[in-house]
């Protein structure tokens, strides 16, 4: 018969496999903190005031007032009755938009890679940075209403028209006579 040799176990060092344990802890924390930064945030929309009417789609064009901030709560931007089509807004604007309800109040919170990502933004007139790269924004929106590009565009060409309209009339009324 074949002879077994034998190695005796070792005991555990005590606080060894409290150390095992801990160290396996922050292993799965290091793990799941970079699976969560890795996951692209989302836009986030807050209701102040519920909205009663329908909701925009991608190619409409929302009248809201807003006023756009940093996060330090420092305005960058603001309007009133402001037309704004959303297929020419930033991504994360006009996902948000789309989440709002006409005559409803909202705080829509874009994270920076769903805004200008690492592009800052200048003021043309004065070439001071107004948003600094990477930024996350804020904006408080009033709904006021919103409309198809196309009815849009229409009554833009109608506007144009009368104001035309007037101007050749005001000229016929200064000329000599």
């Amino acid at each position: 018969m074949a002879e077994v040799t034998r190695v005796p176990l070792q005991p555990i060092e005590k606080g060894s496999l409290a150390k095992l344990w801990l160290g396996i802890l922050v292993l799965l924390l290091a793990g799941a903190a970079i699976a969560y930064l890795s996951v692209p945030r989302g836009v986030t929309v807050t209701v102040v005031t519920e909205g009663a009417g329908g909701s925009p789609s991608g190619t409409d064009v929302v009248l809201v007032n807003y006023v756009g901030k940093l996060t330090d709560g420092t305005v960058f931007d603001q309007g009133k009755n402001t037309p704004l089509p959303l297929n020419r807004m930033l991504p994360g604007f006009s996902e948000g938009l789309q989440k709002m309800e006409k005559g409803g109040k909202y705080t829509l919170q874009i994270p920076a890679e769903k805004a200008y990502g690492p592009s800052e933004q200048t003021n043309p007139n004065t070439g001071e940075v107004v948003i600094p790269a990477n930024s996350d924004l804020v904006f408080d929106i009033d709904l006021l209403d919103f409309m198809s590009g196309a009815d849009f565009e229409r009554r833009m060409q109608m506007q144009q028209q009368l104001m035309e309209m007037q101007q050749k009339a005001e000229k016929g009324d200064a000329a000599p006579q």
